[in-house]
């Protein structure tokens, strides 16, 4: 694959502040709404709140190392570019290819997330009870809804990149106005209620929680998969990554020590919305409460409309080099997207509300595996790249850059080995290792029939162009 031809195909229209809102309105999207009591019920206040500091260093310092790629390669596709480049093509799919499960996972999560939220804000939305999976209802309005929630979004993002920032700019700003009003209600109406600490529930309360924490900080690297499309320079590119990652950390953390000072685990864990919930406690008002869900809603379209731009990208970058089928890679003439990458994402999605709410936990465990998987992926191309081509020009040089490696392989290993079975939180079978299986063997196939591995090289950047 060669750069020069991807890097023409699309304008470099986002600045840094969409940069910025694209990876903070997808890290704070809709999972501190709906999980918040279960993360507290499960580790307790401190606890819940040790599983997401353990998520977000590993996760900060994987973003380290992405931004110091990110700077070197600037170019749509982000992590398939720096893996092709540094594992060859079969490495680079299987990288890619996890990636894109954790992001489709994550539209799938919102488009199921979208007719929740409704349910909560308006009486008797839930009607015409269509067939029950894993003992929950799927009601006909959460069809209809999510079904039009998902055309909505993949119109969006199907008339170009620069009018989905400009939306997600307004959400994410909604989102951090909640979020700071809920710690405000902590601090002058918060009761301490008890609630067990992570010694009361051992570690494996932790790593349960803590195993949410990669689905819950992904979107730091839509980033990279639209850094083909950003005007700013290299240097400024990789250091948005960082600096993101530290935001959402900060904001995951408030929110759980906030509404842990409204009532218990127990008691949050009982409502569909936890931190609705919180805030109308702190509060003592239904209709603040029913604000905060509207926030919430506000963070389900920016996690939404985020990777489903980023999901769209990588599989653009994947059939661009021919490792998924070329109509894949065709660009909108006029609105220079990826158009039948957007329109495939578009149509999965449209049918995830035919599974139900119980889909959201097992979309959440098995795509965060996906997404741990390709950061591992990721931190052995920084290594390889840096033994192989020390001269390549890296606007951010990580200093100290190996202990920083070593640092996030080993993080992102432990978290790889949480997943799996054996391990107090470990996934499901059948569903959760089913999604997880069937998307392997979905890849296997496509790559095979696309007969990748003989016929393209590794891309060429703009240092060894010259």
């Amino acid at each position: 694959m060669s750069d020069e031809i991807t890097r023409d195909k699309f304008d470099r229209v986002l600045t840094k502040r969409d940069l910025f809102v694209l990876a903070v309105g997808a890290m704070i999207g809709w999972g501190w709404i709906i999980q918040t009591g279960y993360w507290i019920d499960e580790g307790g206040v401190d606890g819940a709140i040790l599983a997401f500091v353990l998520g977000g260093v590993m996760v900060s310092v994987v973003g380290l190392i992405y931004g110091e790629l990110a700077s070197a390669m600037p170019y749509v596709g982000g992590e398939h570019v720096y893996s092709l480049r540094a594992l060859g093509p079969f490495g680079s799919f299987v990288c890619t290819w996890a990636l894109i499960l954790g992001y489709v996972g994550v539209v799938v999560f919102e488009v199921v997330a979208l007719p929740s939220a409704l349910a909560y804000i308006v009486p008797g939305f839930n009607a015409v009870q269509l067939w029950t999976i894993a003992g929950e209802p799927v009601y006909a309005t959460w069809v209809l809804v999510g079904g039009v929630g998902a055309l909505v979004m993949t119109s969006l993002n199907y008339r170009g990149i620069r009018p989905a920032a400009q939306f997600q700019t307004i959400l994410t700003l909604i989102i951090g106005l909640a979020g700071i009003t809920l710690v405000i209600g902590a601090v002058t109406n918060g009761t301490s209620p008890s609630t067990p600490p992570s010694s009361g529930v051992g570690m494996s309360g932790v790593f349960t929680v803590a195993i949410m924490t990669p689905f819950m900080f992904v979107g730091f690297d839509v980033i990279p998969q639209a850094a083909g499309e950003a005007d700013v320079s290299p240097r400024t590119l990789g250091i948005i990554i960082p600096v993101a990652v530290s935001v959402a950390a900060l904001f995951y953390i408030a929110v759980i020590w906030a509404s842990g000072q409204s009532m218990s685990g127990a008691q949050l864990v009982e409502s569909p919305l936890p931190a609705a919930a919180a805030m109308e406690r702190l509060f003592d008002s239904l209709l603040i409460g029913r604000i905060m869900a509207i926030a919430g809603i506000a963070g389900i379209l920016t996690s939404w409309n985020s990777f489903l731009m980023g999901a769209s990208r990588a599989v653009y970058a994947l059939a661009e080099s021919g490792m998924l089928p070329e109509p894949l890679s065709e660009i909108h003439p006029e609105h220079n997207t990826p158009k039948n990458a957007l329109l495939l994402i578009g149509g999965l999605s449209v049918l995830a509300p035919l599974f139900g709410e119980q889909m959201l936990v097992w979309i959440v465990n098995a795509s965060g595996l996906g997404l741990v998987l390709a950061w591992v992926l990721v931190t052995v191309s920084f290594f390889v790249l840096r033994r192989r081509e020390p001269n390549l020009d890296r606007p951010l040089t990580l200093p100290y850059g190996r202990v920083f490696g070593v640092l996030a392989f080993l993080l992102t290993v432990f978290f790889v080995g949480l997943y799996l079975p054996g391990a107090p939180s470990a996934l499901s079978w059948p569903f959760e290792w089913g999604i997880v299986l069937f998307w392997t063997l979905l890849g296997a196939g496509m790559y095979a029939i696309s007969g990748t591995s003989s016929t393209h090289e590794r891309p060429v950047t703009e240092e060894t162009d010259n």
